[in-house]
């Protein structure tokens, strides 16, 4: 090859690489809200995201609040319903000021890689139990787990149920240069694994492949 076919082929990895390093992070931390009062916040998340929940729910007209998570990390699996992420959210939302008798806790027994998927399931699951009919959620997460929890509630919600999503940025690290951040780093690339696999290689359970 030439030294000018060397120099396009360069200027071309450059472009790619600049696109990713600007595009990535606003990809996957995406904030879509949909009209409904029906607000789900993850309870895996950070306190930053959590105190920006309640920001949201005092902001908007919702009037129900759901947290949803699996069996706490380190505790070797379901215990009880008090121990999972949806407990310790719903808690830390009291904590930092939402009203009880707006909030429910909906907690997973499942703890596995489809963690997000589970939690999505046991939400819908508690709709039907309680003969609650639901159009539309917004789901409150963390930047850039925000595509891949959009993706995967919609999978499991079905298509009758429209899901928004917002997105809390990390107070750690500046999301317009993530790069350089250690942290930022690890979320993006991380999250960008993730939501490749979700995307193209997970199927629901009673899925045909």
């Amino acid at each position: 090859m030439s030294w000018r076919g060397w120099l396009i082929v360069l200027s071309g990895v450059i472009l790619a690489f600049s696109a990713f390093l600007f595009r990535i992070y606003p990809f996957l931390a995406v904030t879509h809200r949909v009209d409904m009062s029906v607000l789900v916040v993850e309870g895996w998340i950070h306190e930053y995201a959590i105190r920006a929940a309640v920001e949201e729910f005092r902001s908007k007209s919702y009037q129900r609040v759901f947290t949803t998570g699996g069996p706490v990390e380190g505790a070797g699996g379901y215990i009880n319903d008090y121990n999972t992420a949806a407990s310790v959210g719903a808690d830390l939302l009291r904590k930092n000021g939402l009203p009880n008798e707006s909030l429910q806790m909906v907690p997973s027994r499942v703890m596995d890689r489809d963690r997000t998927y589970a939690s999505a399931i046991a939400l819908q699951n508690w709709f039907r139990e309680h003969n609650m009919p639901v159009r539309s959620i917004n789901v409150i997460t963390e930047d850039v787990h925000a595509r891949r929890t959009c993706l995967l509630f919609k999978k499991a919600l079905g298509h009758n149920v429209a899901v928004g999503v917002v997105a809390v940025p990390n107070p750690d690290y500046d999301a317009r240069h993530w790069w350089r951040y250690s942290e930022g780093v690890k979320d993006v690339f991380a999250e960008s694994a993730a939501y490749i696999y979700a995307r193209l290689f997970f199927y629901p359970p009673d899925s045909p492949h």
